[in-house]
């Protein structure tokens, strides 16, 4: 069914290193699936990434490029995409400092999804206050540019409920003029790690990224957990927890094909290198088109940094006009009035 084409999605990355397949699969493929039925704004998070990164500020700046590249090479059209830099954009700054002040701090820390981030990263008690507050900060995004839908994953859902717990709060206090977000949740379950954890992270370490190359990939693919129990090629081996088969689930197109590997490889008989050598297949035939189509958009890096430019300077006529109508709304439009 066809959208219309007035609806905004709001969606994007922290730059914090190169995508991988977990993003591709939870968000990225609904971008460009989306992108010429919706209004659609892609930001790199550069503010955000600098919660946890402030004393690496060159990994951020190197990897706002990259990221852009990331985008670009899946098919991301900066035609009808808008993709732009957050920290250029200084409205969503000002209007996520009026946001602080409708949410308390009790509430920033029951966020489990800011709590599980805090977990991985092991801040204790040393949490940077902007780490806590980033959510606040994601639902400025969200709001400035009027986004009726969030592309997110299942565990990013907490996120947009807080954002729609400010919003309700805003338009109580001040004036109804915000629209409550809604998530559009990928309908692909999450690409577990090649280590066999619930989550692809960059920061655990076991991900296959977009711009890896085909002799990484197959090296990753050949590392993969699969069923420890499955020692020898005529045991019966387990589907269920079984990375391979999650990807081949996520990226192999003959899923009748899939379904009789399933099969054969429960009753005994298939080994895990054949299933491997699969999957190895199934992701250079994805790959290798991304992989060409990067390459050439990484001859021309002025080009890169004149869409991300252009992007920003369409992004900053929408989050002004949002942020005139918050100001006149807090009553904070003392020369307007």
């Amino acid at each position: 069914m066809k959208m219309s084409t007035q609806k905004i999605i709001l969606t994007g990355d922290r730059p914090t290193g190169s995508l991988h397949l977990g993003h591709y699969v939870g968000s990225l493929k609904a971008r460009v699936e989306l992108q010429n039925q919706y209004k659609t704004y892609i930001i790199i998070a550069d503010t955000q990434a600098l919660t946890d990164n402030a004393d690496n500020p060159d990994k951020v700046r190197k990897n706002v490029f990259e990221v852009a590249l990331d985008y670009l090479s899946i098919d991301i059209n900066p035609k009808v995409s808008t993709i732009f830099i957050q920290s250029l954009v200084p409205e969503l700054a000002e209007l996520t400092m009026y946001f602080l002040n409708l949410i308390t701090l009790s509430r920033l820390e029951r966020n489990p999804t800011v709590k599980d981030e805090m977990k991985q990263r092991g801040f204790g008690g040393n949490v940077p206050a902007g780490f806590l507050t980033y959510p606040v900060s994601q639902a400025a995004d969200i709001v400035a540019f009027k986004a009726d839908l969030v592309p997110v994953g299942e565990d990013q859902l907490p996120m947009i409920e807080q954002a729609v717990e400010i919003v309700r709060k805003f338009n109580k206090i001040y004036k109804p003029i915000l629209i409550e977000p809604k998530a559009l949740v990928s309908k692909t379950g999450r690409l577990p790690g090649i280590d066999g954890k619930a989550k692809m992270s960059k920061s655990l370490g076991n991900a296959i990224y977009l711009s890896d190359s085909a002799d990484v990939v197959a090296k990753k693919v050949m590392a993969m957990y699969t069923d420890p129990n499955h020692i020898h090629v005529e045991n019966q081996g387990r589907v269920e927890g079984n990375v391979v088969f999650a990807y081949l689930d996520a990226f192999d197109a003959d899923k009748k094909t899939v379904e009789m590997l399933k099969k054969q490889y429960r009753k005994g008989g298939l080994g895990d290198v054949a299933i491997k050598k699969r999957l190895i297949e199934v992701l250079e035939n994805f790959l290798a088109p991304i992989r060409k189509r990067r390459a050439e958009f990484t001859k021309n890096p002025k080009a890169i940094m004149k869409i991300l430019e252009e992007g920003t300077k369409k992004a900053r006529i929408v989050t002004s006009k949002t942020l005139g109508e918050v100001r006149k709304a807090m009553k904070l439009d003392y020369f307007n009035s």
